[in-house]
C-alpha cells in the first residue's frame, strides 16, 4: 500500500478528518443493500419448505445453485471488479442486484399465488423455479461485488493514512450494519409471514428493491464524489489494467514459439491464476479456517430454518432467535476493536474461533435431547450464543487480509475467499440434498460440528508458525499467581 495519505492534500504530519456525513452516506447505503440480501436470505427457505411441504429439497437445490455460482464465478467476480472502476462497479452491482431479487420475489408470487401450479401445469411449475434459482444466483453474486467494493476496497482506501484504529472501527461499523440487517430483517419478514401471509411477503421484498436502489446509488456515488482518494485509486486502477492488457499483446510470440502443454495453458487461465494469487498469501491459512466455518448448518440459514419450521417452531419465533443471534453478533463489533486493541488481531481470532467452538457444543449436546422442542430451542441457543466468537473471527480474518495483502491483489484475493467460502457452503447443501428428511438433520449438526473444530486446529496451527506458541502460559500463570495472593 501507499504510505502517503489518500485523502485531500500530501501533508504527512497531520491525517485530514474524514468528513462524517460522507461516512454516514456509505453506512447507509450499505444498510440498504444489505437489508435487501437478508430479507432474500432468510425468507427462500421458507419459501421453499412451504411450495414443498415435508422435504428440504427445493431448500437444498437453491443453496446448492447460490453457493455453486459463487464458487464457480466468485474468482472472475474479484478480477472483473479490479479491472472496472469504481463507478462502473456501482453501477453494475446496485442494479443486477435490486433486478435480480426483484424478479426473484415476483417468481415467489406468481408460485404461491397459483396454489395448484405444481399439480395442473408442473411445465410452469419448474420454469419459475429455475427462473427463482438462476435470479437468486445473480443477485448473490452481484451483492458479492458490492462487498468486494465496500469491505475490501472503499474501507481500506477512506482509511488510508488515517490513525491505525480507523480501519478496524469501520470494519466493525460495516460488519455491525450486515448484522443489524441480520437481526431485523428476519423479524420483519417472519412478523409479516405469520400475521399476513407468504404471498404479502414477496411482495414486500419485490417491491423494496424497485425503491431502494435509486436512495441506494444517489448515497454511495456521493462517497466516490466527495472522497479524492476513491477517485484517484479508480483511476490508478484502470491505468494498471491497460498496461496489463498492453503487456499481454506485446508478449505474444509467433506460434512456433507459443506452443506450450495443455497443463500450461491451464494453468495460464484467469480462474486458475486468481488462485495461484490467494494460495501465495499469507493469511491462506487464516482464509481456510474461516471458508470451513460455512460447511454448517449450525446458523440459520435456508436448511436450519426450515427444518425449524418442520418441528413445529413458529415462523415468528425462528425469525426473533434469529434476531437475537444478530444481536449477539452486533456485541462481537463493539468487543473486537477492544479485545484487538488489547491482544492484537491475530490472538483475536485464536480466542474467537474456540470461544465458537465452545458454544457450539449445546448444538451437539441437543442431539441426544427426546424432547423435540427443547432440542430445538438449544440449537438455537448454541448457534445464538456461538455468533460472538464467529464474528469477532471473521473479522479477524478480515482485517489480517486487508494489512497483509497489497493493493493490487486486494480484489482478486476477495473474489477467491469468497469463492471458497461458496464451496464450502455448496457442500452443505449438497449434504442437505443427500441427507434431505428432516428427522436426520442431527447428523447435520454433527458434521457441521467436526468441521468447526477443524477450523480451529487450522487457524491454532497457524498461529503457531506465526508466534511459534499459542498461549503465554508464563503471563498466564502470572496472572493466577496474582489472584491467589490477592
Amino acid at each position: 500500500m501507499m504510505n502517503e495519505p489518500l485523502l485531500g492534500g500530501r501533508e504527512e504530519q497531520q491525517p485530514l478528518s474524514l468528513p462524517s456525513y460522507l461516512l454516514i452516506y456509505l453506512y447507509v447505503g450499505h444498510f440498504l443493500a444489505r437489508w435487501g440480501a437478508r430479507m432474500w436470505e432468510f425468507s427462500v427457505g421458507l419459501y421453499m419448505i412451504n411450495v414443498w411441504p415435508d422435504s428440504l429439497l427445493l431448500a437444498a437445490v437453491y443453496g446448492v445453485v447460490e453457493a455453486a455460482s459463487t464458487a464457480i464465478f466468485g474468482p472472475f467476480i474479484g478480477q472483473w471488479v479490479d479491472k472496472l472502476s469504481y463507478i462502473q462497479v456501482l453501477r453494475l452491482w446496485l442494479f443486477s442486484q435490486n433486478l435480480s431479487f426483484m424478479v426473484a420475489g415476483g417468481g415467489v408470487l406468481a408460485i404461491l399465488v397459483y396454489t395448484d401450479l405444481m399439480t395442473s401445469n408442473f411445465t410452469a411449475f419448474v420454469s419459475l423455479v429455475i427462473l427463482i434459482n438462476i435470479s437468486g444466483a445473480v443477485g448473490v453474486l452481484s451483492t458479492l461485488a458490492g462487498t468486494i467494493l465496500v469491505e475490501r476496497e472503499w474501507v481500506v482506501v477512506i482509511s488510508e493514512g488515517q490513525p491505525p484504529d480507523v480501519l478496524t472501527k469501520m470494519n466493525s461499523i460495516i460488519r455491525r450494519i450486515d448484522l443489524i440487517c441480520k437481526l431485523f430483517a428476519p423479524v420483519v419478514s417472519g412478523f409479516i409471514i405469520s400475521f399476513v401471509s407468504l404471498t404479502a411477503s414477496a411482495l414486500t421484498m419485490a417491491l423494496w428493491n424497485v425503491f431502494s436502489v435509486f436512495l441506494q446509488y444517489w448515497l454511495l456515488i456521493s462517497v466516490y464524489k466527495g472522497i479524492p482518494a476513491l477517485k484517484e485509486i479508480s483511476e490508478r486502477r484502470i491505468s494498471r489494467s491497460l498496461v496489463r492488457e498492453v503487456d499481454e499483446v506485446d508478449f505474444e510470440q509467433p506460434e512456433s514459439s507459443r506452443r506450450g502443454t495443455i497443463i500450461d495453458k491451464f494453468s495460464n487461465t484467469p480462474y486458475i491464476s486468481a488462485w495461484k494469487v490467494y494460495i501465495q498469501q499469507e493469511v491462506a491459512l487464516p482464509g481456510l479456517a474461516l471458508a470451513l466455518l460455512y460447511f454448517t448448518v449450525l446458523s440459520f440459514g435456508s436448511l436450519m430454518t426450515a427444518t425449524l419450521e418442520w418441528e413445529g417452531i413458529p415462523t415468528y419465533i425462528i425469525g426473533i432467535a434469529r434476531g437475537i443471534s444478530a444481536t449477539v453478533g452486533i456485541a462481537a463489533t463493539f468487543l473486537y476493536p477492544e479485545l484487538q486493541s488489547h491482544i492484537s488481531t491475530l490472538r483475536t481470532g485464536l480466542w474467537s474461533i474456540w470461544s465458537q467452538w465452545a458454544c457450539l457444543l449445546l448444538c451437539v449436546a441437543s442431539v441426544f435431547i427426546n424432547n423435540k422442542i427443547l432440542a430445538a430451542y438449544m440449537l438455537m441457543s448454541g448457534v445464538a450464543a456461538s455468533r460472538l466468537g464467529l464474528w469477532m473471527f471473521d473479522l479477524s480474518v478480515i482485517q489480517q487480509m486487508q494489512d497483509h495483502v497489497v493493493e493490487m491483489d486486494r480484489c482478486v484475493v476477495g473474489g477467491v475467499q469468497n469463492s471458497l467460502q461458496s464451496i464450502l457452503d455448496l457442500m452443505t447443501y449438497v449434504m442437505g440434498i443427500i441427507i434431505s428428511n428432516p428427522q436426520d438433520f442431527w447428523k447435520l449438526i454433527m458434521i457441521s460440528f467436526v468441521l468447526v473444530t477443524l477450523a480451529a486446529a487450522l487457524y491454532s496451527l497457524h498461529i503457531y508458525r506465526v508466534r511459534k506458541h499459542l498461549i503465554h502460559f508464563e503471563k498466564l500463570f502470572a496472572l493466577v499467581e496474582w489472584s491467589i495472593k490477592s
